[in-house]
């Protein structure tokens, strides 16, 4: 990839400058109302931040801290949270950060505003049937019906999302979804296709543009990368140690279940074969009893022993001892 003047903006410190300061307030006004869909009177004309501290006594732990939080001039809460690596609890984070930013409300629990929760993903969170923006809400399971109102979850995933070229972005919803998937690859010529159409995202790459970084903000950004990476190989490492402990484990319970498998062919066959050979020798014991039979009649008859010899196929030795 050629040099690009701009930084990711999936990085959590250029998540939090776009969107978390005050500075660039009306940028995360408008991002909220585009990927809400709020218009006219329902739109978001004001928001005043909030501690994005979800767990105080934990406050150490990344894990209790969100991205942005903040509430409109009708007291609704918004929170905007940037997902990079693979996290298996996501989802129950998300709901979990939800039900704290509601439950922080102050007053009487009837007069309780929505929460809305919008994460950007950077890794593929539900199936495949599920598109690249999803609605969450709570409705019942026969009717459909929406009566419990005050939660809704926005997931954008942003593997799903195919554009990549500016020409064929066609609403404000995927040109955010460019700018967060593709901003580091954007060249002047579709930074000004998308200024003439969004002037707001225009103002979100400016704050990505490295000249206006001072030194310090950069080496913070590089190191906040590598950290990125650094977490991203000890997964895969983990990933790949995984699948090699199971595919060993698979080869040796491969091994024992062949070995008991043999062992018990092996025995079904000394069965079969026992079997065989007790027909054979059964067959074969019979037969001379039956010769013997024979040949003992036959003497008592008066018959000659050649003769007898030549019917039974015994010998004349063994007919005379058939004669004491």
């Amino acid at each position: 990839m050629a040099f690009s003047k701009f930084l990711d903006p999936k990085c959590d410190l250029t998540f939090k400058r776009i969107f978390g300061t005050e500075k660039n307030k009306n940028i995360l006004i408008h991002f909220l109302n585009d990927i809400l869909e709020f218009h006219g009177e329902s739109a978001i004309q004001e928001v005043e931040f909030l501690s994005t501290i979800m767990n105080p006594e934990i406050a150490s732990d990344k894990q209790s801290i969100v991205d942005v939080l903040c509430k409109d001039s009708h007291g609704n809460r918004y929170i905007a949270e940037m997902q990079v690596a693979r996290d298996k609890g996501f989802e129950k984070r998300a709901q979990l950060y939800a039900a704290k930013a509601y439950s922080r409300q102050s007053g009487n629990y009837i007069d309780f505003k929505k929460v809305f929760f919008i994460a950007i993903s950077n890794c593929t969170l539900f199936p495949k049937e599920v598109e690249y923006i999803s609605t969450h809400n709570i409705r019942d399971i026969k009717t459909n019906g929406h009566y419990l109102k005050d939660f809704q979850f926005v997931f954008i995933e942003l593997p799903k999302f195919a554009k990549s070229k500016v020409e064929h972005l066609e609403t404000v919803v995927e040109r955010w979804c460019f700018f967060f998937k593709y901003a580091e690859e954007t060249t002047d010529e579709d930074l000004r296709k998308i200024a003439k159409q969004e002037p707001i995202i225009k103002l979100a790459y400016d704050e990505l543009d490295k000249s206006g970084w001072t030194e310090k903000d950069l080496v913070a950004y590089e190191e906040r990368i590598l950290d990125f990476q650094k977490e991203a190989a000890i997964l895969e490492q983990k990933l790949d140690d995984a699948t090699e402990k199971g595919k060993k484990e698979g080869r040796e319970q491969g091994i024992k279940i062949g070995e008991e498998r043999g062992i018990q062919i092996g025995t079904q066959q000394g069965k079969i074969e026992g079997k065989i050979e007790g027909k054979i020798e059964g067959k074969i014991e019979g037969k001379i009893e039956g010769k013997i039979e024979v040949a003992k009649k036959s003497l008592k008859a008066g018959m000659s022993i050649d003769i007898i010899a030549e019917i039974t196929g015994l010998s004349e030795s063994e007919i005379k001892k058939l004669q004491t």
